[in-house]
């Protein structure tokens, strides 16, 4: 108990670890009967996942298969902790195939059915952390655990919106047919659209996430699209809130791919404050900005918009850069805009002429 509220701290995890503090941990999971000592062991390996030298060393130990095993007929602070504990143990790609041949997948799909806030949190991060394999993933769409996660949008509780989010994100990347899959779920689409409308910072990010990928099916863009997606991504562009500038720019670029998306952003004034994206010090904000202004450039409009506010200095700055993908989508919207620029310059002298 005393380890779970001190490993808040990383100092404390090193220590437990140092000093050999795990193995006695794991040993304490054999303990089904006493189910307070089980949730302080299970909470304390909870805390000590956070650090991912601790995660190698439980793995070593065994620990996953053994928390695995206490997914099922155990009180909520137990389970709490077990889901918070796997969810971090995921992370790690030899853990996702453990927990798969460990059964774990099936009774963690089963606990998306539940009502405990805290333990569904848990629960869809493991999830979301279970799909990027591929195989995971199709136990999980068996299991109906996609169904489940979109089931979790409609939660009045913030977290647990956001979290089933960022969890349906590696679902749709990895499922076999994730545009079919997500056509599937009636009003899904709308309902996920909607989202847009919160007034919470990680909903907003989570869900201009989930929108990123599923932008990537057409039939879903153009579905997406009717349900007033461009002006709801549009009004969030003033944000100052960089994780979600970078998925909402990540968003923006692949909703462009669609009918007439770029010319309505530029109509709904997106461009504008999207060029000062280029000003964070993120750079995975650098990666998506120039993306979707890469995108934007192809309409005129939109290339006078960010000509005027400077953007071809910010854009020569990225091309200077050792992100290949930044250095081509920067040099790609500079050439649009320079193209632009061109046949203007040779209009007016035709006209002069």
């Amino acid at each position: 108990s005393a380890i779970f509220k001190c490993a808040e701290e990383e100092a404390t995890r090193h220590l437990v670890r140092q000093y050999d503090g795990l193995k006695p941990l794991v040993k304490l999971l054999q303990e089904l009967k006493n189910k307070q000592l089980l949730a302080a062991a299970t909470g304390a390996i909870w805390k000590c996942t956070l650090s991912p030298e601790n995660v190698k060393a439980l793995r070593e130990l065994k620990a996953v298969e053994l928390l695995v095993g206490l997914l099922t007929g155990q009180p909520e602070e137990v389970l709490v902790n077990v889901a918070g504990a796997l969810s971090e143990c995921a992370k790690e790609a030899n853990n996702r195939v453990t927990l798969r041949k460990s059964g774990g997948i099936p009774p963690l799909i089963g606990l998306l059915t539940g009502t405990n806030q805290p333990l569904l949190i848990n629960v869809t991060h493991a999830v979301g952390a279970c799909a990027l394999d591929a195989e995971n993933m199709v136990i999980i769409d068996k299991q109906d655990g996609v169904r489940l996660l979109w089931s979790l949008l409609k939660s009045p509780n913030p977290q647990v919106v956001s979290s089933a989010a960022w969890a349906i994100c590696p679902c749709i990347e990895k499922a076999k047919d994730a545009g079919e899959l997500v056509r599937s779920f009636v009003g899904g689409l709308e309902l996920i659209v909607g989202l847009l409308k919160s007034e919470d910072q990680e909903v907003l990010a989570s869900v201009c996430a989930a929108i990123a990928n599923i932008a990537l099916d057409e039939e879903n863009l153009a579905v997406i699209t009717d349900h007033g997606v461009v002006p709801l991504l549009a009004r969030l562009t003033v944000t100052i809130h960089d994780p979600l500038r970078k998925h909402l720019a990540e968003a923006i670029a692949r909703c462009c791919a669609w009918g007439n998306n770029r010319e309505s952003f530029g109509t709904h004034f997106a461009v504008a404050p999207i060029v000062y994206y280029l000003g964070s010090p993120d750079p995975l904000v650098h990666r998506a900005t120039s993306r979707a202004l890469n995108q934007l450039s192809r309409r005129a409009e939109n290339c006078i918009t960010m000509h005027q506010e400077g953007v071809v200095k910010l854009l020569i700055e990225m091309i200077g850069s050792t992100d290949e993908v930044l250095q081509e989508a920067s040099a790609s919207c500079v050439s649009n805009i320079r193209r632009l620029a061109l046949a203007n310059e040779k209009a007016r002298t035709a006209g002069a002429a």
